[in-house]
C-alpha cells in the first residue's frame, strides 16, 4: 500500500489522513478540503511514515484498526520522530484499553469515534491546529526570553565588573584623600609647634596616646580617628598667644596672661568651625581643659557633661605636660606624672578614663620603629612608600609615614638637597615578599 501523491501547498495547513479503508480517506478529504486544508492520504501506517519523511505535515489523523501497524504504534512513531506534528486518533469501536494505550504511547491530542459528526471533526482539527500555532508561538517566546535572559546576564556581568572597578577606583581615591587629609593635619600640627621648642612633637604624642587609650576603652573606630585628629590640633588656639605667654609654664602666668591662656580652647574651636567635617574635632578641642569637678575652662562643664573623648584628651595632655614642665617649673618623671594623674582621679579627671589610662601607660611597651631601608634621594624610585616620618633637625615633618613617593616629589627632594647643600636619607618600606 502506498500514499496518494499530493504536493503540499506552503499556504495551506497540511493534514495527513491514515486509514486502510479508501472510503474513509475519501470522506475525510471531501470534508476537510473546503475548510482550507491541504489533505494527504495514506492507506497504512508505514505509508504514512513515508509521507512524513518527505513532506511537512501539521496534523495527522490515524485510524486505530489497521493491519501490520495499528494507530497506536504509528502515532508513537510520529511522536518520537516529528513531535511538533499534532496527532488525532480515529476509532470505530469502544475499546477503552486500546484508546488509553494510544493516548499514552502517541500522546494524541484527541480521539474521534466512528461514525463522526462532520462539524465536530472539523472543529477538533481546527482547535488542534490552533493549539499547534499557540505552542509554536509559546516556544518562540520562550526562546526569545531565554536569549534575552542570557543577554541580560552578559550585560549584568559587564555592569558588575564596571561597578566593581569603579568602586575600587573610588575606594583608592577615598583612601588617598584620607591619607592626604591626615598628612595635611600632621604638617599643620607641626607648623604650630614651631612657636616654641617645648612644644616640638608634643601634639603627635598626645594624638597617639589618646588613640591608644580610646581603643582600650572600646570607642568606635570613627571616634578614635576623630580623637587622633583632635590630639594633633588640640593647641591650635595657642597660635593667638604671645611668645612670652607660650614660654612660661601655666603655673607662672599672671592673672591677665592666664585669662588669655584660658581662651585658647575657644579660639581653637572657632578656627575649625568653618570646616563641615571638623565639627566633632572642634568640640573636643573646646572641651579638652574641662575638669571632672566642674572647675575647668572655658565652660565649667562637670561629670558626664564632658564627653569621654574630651576627658581622654585632657588626661593625656596633662600627663605629657607634667613631664615637659609645661604645668610647673619642674619636669616630672613618667612615674611621677602617673602618680599626679592618679591623685586627680574623680576630681580633675574622669575616674574611668584614669583607670584605663594608667593601665595603658603601665603596660606600654616601647614602640618598635617600622622596618626601613635607608636610601639616598638618588636611589629613590616612584612608588616607594615612607616607612616612618621624615623630619628636619628642627623636628619638622617633611614627609609622613605611608606617603607614596612620586617622580615630582623625588625631584623636589633632590632640588632641596642641592639648594641647601645637604644630603637626605629617607626611611623606605622594604619591598613585600611574594
Amino acid at each position: 500500500m502506498s500514499a496518494l501523491p499530493v504536493e503540499a501547498s506552503p499556504n495551506l495547513r497540511t493534514v495527513l489522513c491514515v486509514d486502510d479503508e479508501a472510503n474513509i480517506l475519501s470522506a475525510l478529504r471531501r470534508l476537510l478540503r473546503p475548510h482550507g486544508f491541504q489533505v494527504i492520504v495514506a492507506e497504512s501506517g508505514q505509508a504514512g511514515l513515508t509521507v512524513l519523511e518527505s513532506t511537512p505535515v501539521d496534523l495527522v489523523i490515524s485510524d486505530m484498526r489497521m493491519p501490520e501497524m495499528d494507530g497506536s504504534k504509528f502515532l508513537e512513531q510520529v511522536r518520537q520522530r516529528w513531535p511538533d506534528t499534532m496527532r488525532l486518533l480515529l476509532t470505530g469501536y469502544a475499546d477503552v484499553s486500546s484508546i488509553i494505550e494510544a493516548i499514552n504511547r502517541g500522546e494524541i491530542y484527541r480521539y474521534i469515534t466512528k461514525p463522526w459528526d462532520d462539524h465536530d471533526l472539523v472543529l477538533i482539527v481546527q482547535q488542534a491546529l490552533e493549539r499547534k500555532v499557540l505552542e509554536r508561538e509559546k516556544k518562540k517566546l520562550e526562546d526569545q526570553v531565554l536569549l534575552q535572559n542570557e543577554e541580560l546576564k552578559t550585560l549584568n556581568a559587564g555592569l558588575e565588573a564596571k561597578v566593581q572597578a569603579r568602586t575600587q577606583e573610588l575606594q583608592a581615591a577615598n583612601g588617598k584623600l584620607k591619607k592626604n587629609y591626615l598628612n595635611t593635619i600632621k604638617v599643620f600640627s607641626n607648623l604650630m609647634e614651631l612657636r616654641g621648642g617645648n612644644l616640638s612633637g608634643h601634639s603627635r604624642l598626645v594624638a597617639d596616646l589618646a588613640r591608644r587609650t580610646a581603643s582600650s576603652m572600646g570607642l568606635p573606630d570613627a571616634a578614635q580617628q576623630e580623637l587622633f585628629v583632635a590630639g594633633l590640633l588640640h593647641d591650635i588656639g595657642q597660635i593667638g598667644l604671645s611668645d612670652e605667654v607660650l614660654s612660661k609654664p601655666v603655673g607662672r602666668l599672671s592673672e591677665s596672661e592666664l585669662t588669655l591662656y584660658r581662651r585658647h580652647p575657644v579660639w581653637g574651636e572657632q578656627a575649625l568651625m568653618s570646616q563641615d567635617d571638623m565639627y566633632g574635632v572642634a568640640a573636643l578641642i573646646r572641651s579638652h581643659h574641662e575638669r571632672y569637678d566642674g572647675l575647668g575652662f572655658p565652660d565649667g562643664l562637670a561629670g558626664d557633661a564632658i564627653s569621654v573623648a574630651a576627658s581622654i584628651l585632657m588626661v593625656v595632655e596633662a600627663f605629657l605636660d607634667l613631664q615637659a614642665g609645661n604645668l610647673s617649673q619642674a619636669k616630672l618623671s613618667t612615674s611621677e606624672a602617673r602618680s599626679m594623674i592618679a591623685r586627680g582621679r574623680g576630681t580633675q579627671f574622669n575616674p574611668e578614663v584614669v583607670d584605663v589610662f594608667l593601665q595603658v601607660t603601665l603596660n606600654a611597651a616601647p614602640v618598635a620603629e617600622a622596618p626601613a631601608i635607608m636610601l639616598k634621594t638618588s636611589e629613590l624610585v616612584p612608588g616607594m612608600v615612607m616607612a616612618r616620618d621624615l623630619k628636619t633637625h628642627d623636628g619638622i615633618v617633611l614627609l609622613s609615614a605611608e606617603h607614596v613617593l612620586t617622580e615630582k616629589l623625588i625631584r623636589l627632594l633632590q632640588q632641596r638637597e642641592s639648594r641647601d647643600d645637604i644630603e637626605m636619607v629617607l626611611p623606605i618600606k622594604p619591598p613585600q615578599k611574594i
